[in-house]
């Protein structure tokens, strides 16, 4: 079929490319983006094609680029006979500024969910590395949480995309997941706390000696004491109390249980959960490094959100 002469006029030719550039505009492609702290599988990375910028370890002086150089099993080995508490720091800006580039080359948007700001400065760095790319491309935001939480709202977010929501609408998903969210750990070695000088030497040893076991809870983005006690009843306890939560919690979407070298624990666990409610998807996994070397060997989380 041939055009009309006024449809091969300068004029209407500009207008058609205007048309397709903004058409282009509002359907670009939302690209997900988030640091090593996150609990995901290697599957669902591929899946959702999230990019990771991870953080850095440092253990007896030597750096290991997380999920790169070093994988979570090992650095729990190389943890356990480590002569100082290991650290972590998180990626530079530049890091940031060179992946943001990359990722938004083709036009898209970048939507970065990055873990709280409250354990980590990542966040922020990825917010300066925006500043200076001085784009309206990416959305960075602070999911609140890590682990297996930051997991599952890079999910829900990758379910939105495919959906065709816009990005506010997704930020407002993910925002709403986050006020959905129950996080507890526990800590059943404090050697990594006292170490990291949290705390004091006496403080500490007499906690050792009366085998105290902690349980924290994370909500609003901070990171607080539930409650504390002695010996294994503590924790105990803690699983029989998640057991009736889960029990008495409606429209669970996904339950994350992940530890510091304790699988075969966390997949008893996860068992008692299924036949509370055996249609709810459990998901057991060592943590990442990062949480890892602040818990400490033994720790356990429990994870999830509600619809």
């Amino acid at each position: 079929m041939q055009t009309s002469p006024l449809m091969r006029t300068p004029f209407m030719l500009t207008l058609l490319q205007i048309l397709i550039w903004n058409g282009s505009k509002k359907l670009a492609k939302i690209k997900l983006l988030t640091d090593s702290s996150v609990q995901l599988t290697p599957e669902e990375i591929k899946k959702y094609n999230v990019t990771i910028v991870p953080l850095t370890i440092n253990i007896d002086g030597e750096n290991y680029i997380d999920e790169v150089d070093i994988s979570r099993t090992e650095f729990v080995e190389k943890m356990a006979t480590s002569k100082e508490l290991p650290s972590t720091s998180q990626p530079a800006i530049g890091k940031f500024v060179e992946v943001f580039k990359d990722l938004i080359a083709d036009g898209s948007q970048v939507l970065a969910i990055m873990m709280a700001e409250s354990l980590s400065g990542t966040v922020n760095a990825a917010r300066q590395a925006v500043q200076i790319l001085e784009t309206d491309q990416i959305t960075v935001i602070d999911c609140e949480y890590t682990d297996r939480a930051q997991g599952q709202q890079i999910i829900a977010a990758a379910a939105d995309i495919e959906a065709g929501l816009s990005m506010d609408e997704i930020v407002a998903h993910v925002k709403e997941i986050q006020s959905k969210t129950y996080l507890k750990l526990v800590v059943v070695n404090l050697d990594n706390i006292i170490k990291g000088g949290r705390l004091g030497k006496t403080t500490g040893r007499i906690a050792t000696l009366l085998n105290i076991k902690a349980i924290l809870k994370m909500e609003n983005g901070k990171l607080d004491i539930a409650s504390k006690g002695r010996g294994q009843k503590t924790v105990t306890k803690f699983k029989n109390e998640v057991l009736e939560t889960i029990k008495n919690t409606k429209d669970i979407v996904e339950i994350g249980l992940s530890h510091v070298a304790a699988k075969l624990e966390m997949e008893e666990f996860a068992e008692k959960i299924h036949e509370i409610n055996p249609s709810v998807p459990v998901l057991v996994r060592e943590t990442s490094s990062i949480v890892a070397t602040h818990a400490g060997t033994g720790a356990f989380a429990v994870i999830f959100y509600t619809k």
